[in-house]
């Protein structure tokens, strides 16, 4: 199995409209999250990410990608402000024993306690004197029209966090005719009847990944991609992981969550195979840059 790079758009209007933010974070944290867990380990491979490392993870999610760079023994800041309901879960992962609405303690091997906030922390006196060593953003750009546009924003606003040749790490689709559930986004969206312009999903553009980094004044060294295979149990738990993604919550506002549910199960049934699980093979992007 691995696990999905999707943004986590919730919307606001997802619980009017029959979602329950609750029940999507733990499909999310349990089904569709682990997608990706290649591309965590390619790029923490290529990084040398270990006990040297103070990364600063950037929508966090339910927190699997900072999980294993703390098991590595870096120091690890998760930071989620699209899903309360995530970052509860990753709060829970990484730090078990801490009393709820409090900062976490432990983590595993890292040399600090990990932190989970709901924003971007402000430069300090400690962060200038630790810099982050390492940004990433797992949730993967060409899933929304603004991706480039909102994602070199947010990390213009981190990097006095980071220090100088800090590496920044963006992920992304692949192209689509490399990646089986384009298809299925594409089909699924569309059949449930998603008003022109509505947020929703995009297919990817090549240049997604260098556009952000542009934004933010990153400068590119160096890129890959990652084999990522979305596999599920069968068709209920890969309809409840992608719609984890948030990326069916405009259709779900412009129709409603059963209708939408049949659409994409219908989408998925050219991707069933014989012993009833679901296999979608995908290729993620990822690009590393530096700061200045």
């Amino acid at each position: 199995m691995t696990p999905t790079l999707v943004r986590q758009h919730v919307s606001p209007t997802a619980s009017a409209s029959g979602v329950d933010p609750g029940a999507r974070a733990r499909d999310w944290s349990e089904i569709q999250e682990r997608m990706l867990v290649p591309l965590y380990e390619a790029v923490y491979d290529r990084l040398d990410v270990g006990p040297a490392s103070r990364l600063l993870g950037l929508r966090c999610g339910s927190g699997l990608a900072l999980l294993m760079a703390a098991a590595r023994g870096a120091a690890v800041t998760g930071v989620d402000s699209a899903s309360p309901e995530r970052l509860a879960l990753a709060r829970e992962r990484l730090a078990p024993d801490a009393p709820r609405g409090r900062g976490p303690v432990g983590g595993g091997r890292a040399r600090t306690a990990p932190g989970l906030l709901g924003a971007p922390p402000a430069p300090s006196t400690a962060t200038r004197a630790d810099p982050y060593t390492l940004v990433t953003v797992f949730e993967p750009v060409g899933g929304h029209a603004d991706d480039p546009e909102g994602l070199g924003a947010l990390l213009a606003g981190v990097l006095p966090l980071a220090a100088p040749g800090a590496a920044v790490v963006l992920a992304g689709w692949g192209p689509p005719e490399r990646c089986a559930t384009s298809s299925v986004l594409r089909a699924a969206a569309g059949l449930a009847g998603t008003p022109p312009g509505a947020p929703g999903w995009r297919a990817a553009r090549r240049d997604d990944l260098e556009e952000a980094a542009a934004r933010a004044g990153l400068r590119p060294d160096g890129s890959g991609r990652v084999a990522c295979p979305f596999g599920y149990a069968g068709l209920d738990s890969a309809v409840r992981g992608l719609l984890s993604t948030g990326l069916f919550d405009a259709a779900i506002e412009a129709g409603d969550a059963q209708q939408v549910g049949k659409e994409l199960t219908e989408a998925l049934h050219p991707h069933l195979r014989p012993d009833g699980t679901v296999w979608m093979p995908n290729v993620f992007r990822y690009l590393i840059a530096r700061v200045p």
